[in-house]
């Protein structure tokens, strides 16, 4: 098992991405800090996945839940090898309908909780050589018209990765960062219905979104995310990856009915 012994935090991690993660994790060996703001939902997952989990509810707009989240979790297991800043907002929203109140929210939960949670965690990663991941979005290198804001916290997250990638590597503190792509969680999958679309409409993408004929889905997040809290990825840092079934900068769809002559 590749995270025996290892105790990680992952934020937003009682439904979607996150919870694959705690779910894969375990089966890893690890011990993991469950965390979410929906208390049914998050004891329901520690009651399935047993001994080796925690759970701290939190609001991570508020300036003082990381701090919070990393003693809840030393004091619980008495170390933290890992952190994931998974939980985000995805708010949609373009440019006429971000006011102020909207695009502070989005950065305060999206960016700023991260940027809160590593200072927070610094000494005790480095005292277990531990390893951040930081799980963002393909949308961050533009976006799109309906995720402005959104898409600016992801790129903000970028830079916040390889900044701290480099400022604690002496400390021997891993800083990564996933930058996910279209991927079937649930959120996503009423979001669409939401929209309009059939309740069959996983099975009906467009080639162009999706090359392999379905999306992503969140165990191939968590599969991704093990190597990179694992010691298999040491002393690897400052990686930013995307993790999508087709080239993300550079592509050129591949479509019958276009021509380059």
């Amino acid at each position: 098992m590749q995270l025996t012994g290892k105790v990680i935090l992952i934020t937003g991690s009682t439904t979607g991405i996150g919870e694959a993660m705690a779910r894969l994790f375990t089966a890893e060996g690890a011990r993991v800090m469950l965390h979410g703001r929906d208390a049914a939902r998050g004891k329901k997952l520690q009651e399935e996945l047993g001994g080796a989990t925690g759970l701290h509810l939190d609001d991570m707009a508020d300036p003082l839940a990381p701090g919070r989240m990393v003693d809840a979790t030393l004091s619980h297991f008495g170390q933290l090898d890992g952190l994931v800043n998974n939980a985000a907002l995805t708010t949609r929203a373009d440019l006429a309908a971000t006011d102020a109140a909207a695009f502070d929210r989005m950065i305060a939960v999206n960016l700023r909780a991260p940027l809160l949670l590593v200072r927070a965690a610094a000494d005790a990663l480095a005292a277990t050589r531990g390893a951040v991941l930081n799980i963002g979005s393909v949308l961050a290198h533009c976006g799109q018209t309906n995720l402005l804001a959104y898409s600016v916290s992801k790129g903000g997250l970028m830079t916040l990765t390889r900044n701290l990638a480099d400022a604690l590597g002496p400390r021997q503190v891993r800083v990564n960062q996933l930058n996910v792509g279209w991927t079937l969680t649930e959120n996503e999958y009423d979001v669409k219905i939401a929209d309009g679309l059939p309740p069959d409409w996983p099975e009906h993408l467009p080639v162009v979104s999706a090359p392999s004929g379905r999306l992503l889905s969140p165990e191939n997040i968590a599969g991704c995310a093990l190597y990179w809290l694992g010691d298999r990825s040491r002393p690897i840092s400052g990686t930013v990856a995307d993790i999508e079934q087709f080239p993300v900068i550079g592509r050129f769809p591949n479509h019958d009915t276009l021509r380059h002559d």
